[in-house]
């Protein structure tokens, strides 16, 4: 084959391209003086998801980077990668807008205006906006945060989105929240600094109970239950006499909790709250209920006198009877963990 019939065969396969995709030139919209054409948006579409790819290559990088490194907190890499998502991003965006021909200027220009509106209009997205933006670059709020807002709602921050925050609760219910909430409002964070926590459990008992005995059966129930920190002598269970009630004396048991522990308080109050129970029936302790005194204006003898022998019958022949005895029950909040 010759030089020049190559050349043919080439030039040939060329015009076929041409013809095949020349519907790519056809004209679909116009912006002003800017013609858009099927080829453009092609443009266009193929750098976005290029920008995409390329974000998330980056922020794999940045992940393993920081695995080799262990210098760098999760919170920070992971405000890291959400940055340069969101930056490669918009890069993307102007190269592909520049690609199609418009004018960045003219295009700033509209959307200088646009964002005016939007701003009076869209108020409470641009507020989530900048709050996420915040809350990105702010360590007092990261993945893996068990929190507490002042609406009530509790859980551990999975995902930290540009506009709202994703919270899972104990219920394994995921709640969004938008991100302004964290920024205007109170947010209790349990494990920002340290994952120990200390809690209270009240309790009371009947007046004249030896305060040793009580502080001997609740410790007791305090180390049965799994939850308990016992690591450390510097922080061991405490029984606070706080008040004298009117029909009881009401301690506190003071306990520190493990870390894994810290993320079910419901659970971990009802687990002490069993062997409390338990400990005190065990040491034969009574649990008061509240008294009132009862003042009868009319009387009547014989029919009290009736009542008060069917009484003591039946009181009887229930102590002649031999008390079936209970079965070990189960703590299951010591294992909700």
């Amino acid at each position: 084959m010759t030089k020049a019939t190559t050349t043919d065969v080439v030039s040939n396969i060329v015009t076929t391209i041409r013809e095949a995709f020349h519907w790519l030139n056809s004209e679909l919209f116009s912006v002003g003086e800017t013609a858009v054409t099927y080829g453009a948006v092609l443009r266009f579409v193929l750098i976005l998801v290029a920008a995409w790819i390329v974000s998330v290559l980056l922020q794999k990088a940045l992940h393993r980077y920081a695995n080799f490194r262990n210098s760098l907190a999760p919170s920070s890499v992971y405000a890291l990668k959400r940055i340069t998502h969101y930056v490669v991003l918009l890069v993307g965006f102007l190269l592909a807008v520049s690609s199609i021909g418009i004018d960045l200027t003219k295009f700033a220009i509209f959307a200088s205006a646009l964002g005016i509106g939007v701003g009076f209009g869209l108020q409470n997205l641009i507020s989530n906006f900048v709050s996420g933006i915040i809350l990105l670059f702010d360590k007092t709020l990261k993945v893996g945060d068990f929190v507490e807002l002042e609406s009530g709602v509790t859980g551990e921050v999975q995902e930290i989105n540009i506009r709202s925050t994703i919270i899972t609760t104990n219920d394994n219910i995921d709640i969004i929240v938008p991100n302004s909430e964290f920024v205007s409002g109170r947010v209790t964070n349990w494990t920002m600094r340290d994952t120990y926590r200390r809690i209270k459990v009240s309790f009371g008992v009947a007046y004249g109970t030896d305060k040793e005995l009580v502080k001997k059966a609740v410790l007791e129930a305090a180390e049965r239950v799994p939850h308990t920190l016992t690591d450390t002598h510097h922080r061991p269970p405490q029984v606070w006499l706080v008040e004298f009630g009117e029909s009881a004396l009401n301690f506190e048991l003071v306990v520190w909790l493990r870390p894994e522990a810290v993320n079910r308080p419901g659970a971990v109050q009802a687990a002490f709250m069993w062997e409390i129970h338990t400990s005190l029936m065990e040491h034969k302790i009574e649990i008061p209920f509240p008294q009132r005194d009862l003042h009868v204006k009319t009387w009547n003898g014989e029919k009290a006198q009736v009542h008060f022998m069917q009484d003591r019958s039946s009181t009887a022949s229930t102590e002649n009877e031999e008390p079936a005895p209970e079965p070990p029950s189960k703590n299951d909040a010591a294992e909700e963990l």
